[in-house]
């Protein structure tokens, strides 16, 4: 746009200068000459063809008059390029050497030197907007990249708090299971002496009470221990736990869950996990083995499979399959064998199965 009302600048100049000739006012074969020929050197942006195109105007300038008069319309795309300043020489001493009214060369004079100068002010202009472009999109791809930085950093840390929380209440589960219960089973033990060498009825009672006291302390603190380890539980490494663990042949573990599982879910899947990789490698002949593990709207979906040779599954006849069956059951979920290409197992547990109350199977 910005060579374009350069253009018309200087075509109107070259006008000008072309009418103030008395004797070439009705030839308009220059004008219309000249303007296609601004053109077409507006149209390609080849190299080659813009010096064919000013050189044959120029040729035509030294046989035809007053060509010469828009020889700074002509020669705008010359100016501040690579190659076409070898025309220049030709364009100057044309314009100085051409007979005519030394008014007319001076004003010729002046067009080209504004032609350099719009020339050179497009030119800088096109350069500075580029360097701005490029700074943009750096400047964008840069932030897109610190963007992701961010959000991989912020991943990561709550990926570490997480495990830290995790390893956390394991170690508190631990101490509370060590210490307080072993204390706790002590005073269990030395209350039950007493209440057997006590003949006093009145302290048998007490120590009787104080002895389910100690039970209900004892239950207690059982209690707590087992939820907070179950609550320790990290699903996701527990299962690369496992894929590493199995040196039976090559496992590729697809893990795809955002909200991770109550325990009963995280303790039913482990389970299964580890028992089919068990009968896999007492069982089969397989060479490669997959564990996928997603999360659905409603339920999370498990399933492990292998490339072996695979025969007819009969539930009632392996103790390992019928463990799968019936943990999945105790949640209300759905267990598939597949023995077409290899052997495969699909279960899907529904989300609401931590709200379910039968005891999971030992």
């Amino acid at each position: 746009m910005d060579a374009l009302i350069d253009k018309l600048i200087l075509m109107t100049g070259c006008l000008a200068v072309y009418l103030t000739g008395a004797t070439f006012t009705d030839n308009v074969a220059p004008v219309l000459l000249s303007f296609t020929c601004a053109c077409l050197l507006s149209y390609y942006d080849q190299s080659r063809i813009r010096i064919f195109l000013t050189a044959v105007y120029l040729l035509l300038s030294f046989f035809l008059p007053w060509f010469y008069v828009f020889l700074p319309l002509i020669c705008y795309d010359s100016f501040f390029s690579k190659g076409q300043w070898i025309l220049l020489p030709g364009v100057l001493s044309l314009a100085v050497s051409r007979p005519s009214d030394i008014r007319i060369q001076m004003l010729v004079l002046a067009l080209l030197l504004l032609s350099a100068c719009l020339r050179y002010r497009t030119a800088s202009l096109f350069k500075l907007k580029n360097q701005f472009y490029d700074l943009r999109d750096t400047t964008k791809e840069m932030a897109f990249r610190l963007k992701k930085q961010n959000q991989d950093l912020l991943i990561n840390q709550d990926t570490e708090v997480r495990m830290a929380t995790l390893g956390e209440r394991n170690r508190i589960a631990r101490e509370i299971h060590d210490n307080v219960g072993h204390l706790l089973s002590r005073a269990l033990l030395q209350t039950g002496a007493l209440l057997i060498i006590n003949r006093d009825k009145k302290t048998k009672e007490e120590l009787s009470r104080l002895k389910e006291t100690l039970s209900e302390a004892m239950t207690s603190i059982r209690s707590s221990v087992h939820d907070l380890y179950d609550e320790s539980i990290d699903l996701e490494k527990q299962l690369n736990d496992l894929k590493d663990k199995f040196t039976f042949c090559p496992v590729t573990l697809d893990y795809s869950v955002h909200k991770l599982p109550g325990s009963k879910v995280n303790v039913a899947l482990i389970s299964i996990v580890r028992e089919a990789l068990s009968n896999m490698a007492r069982h089969s002949n397989a060479t490669a083995a997959r564990i996928i593990l997603r999360e659905h709207p409603a339920f999370y979906q498990l399933m492990i499979s292998d490339n072996g040779q695979a025969r007819p599954v009969d539930t009632g006849e392996g103790i390992g399959l019928k463990n799968m069956q019936d943990r999945v059951e105790a949640l209300r979920g759905v267990i598939n064998f597949e023995t077409g290409q290899g052997f495969k197992i699909f279960i899907s547990v529904p989300k609401k199965a931590e709200q379910l109350k039968e005891a999971e199977p030992s």
